[in-house]
């Protein structure tokens, strides 16, 4: 449910300010309205709503009194379909946004790991820090069930970060030794013959017995 929004909630989140009337311009009876309540939703949160139902039935009053329409249009205003996903194109475009890629989503989770999970093991607060980094980069916010991914992964691969830095600075030589020293006895003598193949991502150094 919904909570209820007070005045001065309804003045800083939701008067249409700057260019953000031109933005509206154009538009005509729901469209309009919807339009400009996604503009004030993502400007202020950093994401769309999911339907109307995140959207305070405050917020639609004031915002429909500032662009002239009725506010029971809203009632006509479609959440899903090709006009909501061209006003949010539309919107993102105009705020300099751009959806989070999958090659975004893996660049997130080796910055908690690197920068976050080294010294914050919470999962909220490492979650808290990913939605500031999203809005930092101006990126949208992806699924929740995939920020609960990403963190997640951010939290397991920095526990292999400190082992991954010692690693990256020693020698072939050495590596091949330390993966012959815990190797089972059967294939000891094989792991001492042959080099263990490494390979680097991300800047890491990984090593494992041919």
């Amino acid at each position: 449910m919904v909570r209820e929004v007070d005045e001065d909630e309804l003045i800083d989140a939701w008067t249409i300010v700057g260019d953000e009337p031109a933005l509206i311009g154009g538009k005509r009876g729901p469209t309009r309205l919807g339009f400009a309540l996604l503009l004030r939703f993502y400007t202020e949160r950093g994401r769309f709503p999911r339907g109307r139902a995140e959207v305070p039935d405050e917020a639609i009053e004031y915002v429909a009194r500032q662009v002239g329409v009725e506010r029971t249009e809203i009632a006509f205003y479609d959440w899903s379909g090709s006009t909501i996903e061209h006003h949010r194109a539309q919107i993102r475009q105009a705020l300099g946004f751009r959806e989070c890629t999958g090659a975004g989503a893996d660049a997130l989770t080796w910055w908690l790991a690197d920068h976050v999970t080294q010294i914050e093991r919470s999962g909220d607060r490492v979650r808290d820090h990913l939605l500031a980094e999203l809005r930092r980069r101006k990126l949208e916010p992806p699924t929740t069930g995939r920020i609960d991914r990403i963190v997640a992964s951010g939290l397991s691969r920095g526990e292999d970060v400190p082992f991954d830095k010692v690693l990256s600075r020693l020698s072939t030589e050495v590596v091949a030794k330390l993966v012959a020293l815990v190797a089972r006895p059967a294939t000891r003598a094989a792991s001492w013959r042959v080099a263990p193949q490494c390979w680097r991502r991300s800047g890491r150094i990984r090593a494992m017995s041919a």
